[in-house]
């Protein structure tokens, strides 16, 4: 994914707020490419809901840069917890490409 112009503050870092919506489709796409229908679940009277995000950063983003965004699953006995990223516990951790 290609860094975009407007997901920046104005110091030209990447807004906050853009790391969390990043880890969420992330977190949908780790799904479907699983073979999960959100659909089907909603219909069931289940779906994945985000509980807590917590975020680490390591180094800035800014316009222009390429970062990869990961997602998996660490299944508990109750609830599953989404890693996007580089990441542990839950906590995605977005790392810039190296400058």
């Amino acid at each position: 994914m290609t860094v975009r112009v407007y997901e920046l503050d104005p110091q030209r870092h990447v807004n906050g707020a853009v790391y969390v919506q990043c880890s969420d489709h992330a977190r949908f796409e780790c799904l479907q490419a699983a073979g999960v229908d959100v659909d089907d679940m909603l219909a069931d009277g289940i779906g994945p809901v985000n509980l807590e995000t917590n975020l680490r950063y390591h180094d800035e983003l800014r316009g222009g840069d390429d970062v990869d965004v990961t997602c998996a699953f660490r299944w508990g006995a109750v609830r599953a917890r989404p890693t996007a990223s580089s990441s542990s516990c839950g906590e995605p951790t977005v790392r810039s490409p190296p400058r």
